[in-house]
């Protein structure tokens, strides 16, 4: 792939984007970000369905401790998240459902899995990946509760939140939020193009 790629995709449009879900008032946004990276990983390169539901719950309770070092509801790295599955496989949502809580991890192994996992720096390497798969990135969402619709921009640099990248254009990137279907565009916020609330510096994926 070119280093200069400039190109516009959606990969909603290419049936290897998994539905909008919501997180709840547990800050699992990390689990949630690594999971989308994981059903799209699956879709795309593994024959699964566009409604495989993998478990963000999972995650939540089994990926704590070293090497991991994820903390549940109380914040994680998706990257983190992927390495967990990559280790041990990912269970369905329905063998082990959201309960959006910190709970003893009851089934630490999955059917589901990535060969491995990859991560990243800097707007260009995502514009790399982006053109070949969707990807999980960091953010600072601090004022995403006024989003509504339209290319977005009022942010810093504070990151604090995990999403998924599903698309690039000219003028922004197309993030998958897990704030539910009710918020911004149906789920999704479009930034502005560039490191747009610190959107560059952290991006992961399955590989």
């Amino acid at each position: 792939m070119n280093a200069g790629f400039n190109g516009e995709i959606d990969w909603r449009t290419k049936g290897v984007v998994s539905d909008i879900k919501n997180q709840g008032q547990c800050g699992s946004c990390w689990a949630f970000a690594a999971t989308a990276a994981h059903e799209s990983y699956q879709i795309q390169f593994k024959n699964q369905p566009q409604t495989i539901n993998l478990s963000e719950q999972q995650l939540v309770d089994c990926s704590t401790g070293e090497p991991y070092s994820n903390n549940g509801c109380n914040g994680g790295y998706a990257v983190r998240g992927l390495e967990w599955i990559k280790d041990h496989g990912q269970t369905t949502q329905a063998a082990y459902p959201y309960k959006a809580i910190n709970q003893e991890c009851s089934t630490s192994e999955g059917a589901y899995r990535p060969f491995g996992v990859a991560e990243g720096y800097g707007c260009e390497e995502i514009e790399q990946v982006i053109a070949r798969r969707p990807l999980a990135v960091r953010v600072d969402a601090t004022n995403w509760h006024l989003y509504r619709s339209g290319i977005f921009s009022n942010c810093a640099k504070a990151i604090n939140h995990a999403v998924f990248m599903v698309g690039s254009s000219e003028t922004a990137w197309t993030i998958k939020n897990s704030w539910g279907t009710t918020w911004g565009e149906s789920g999704y916020i479009r930034l502005a193009k560039g490191d747009t609330c610190a959107v560059c510096q952290g991006p992961s994926f399955a590989i």
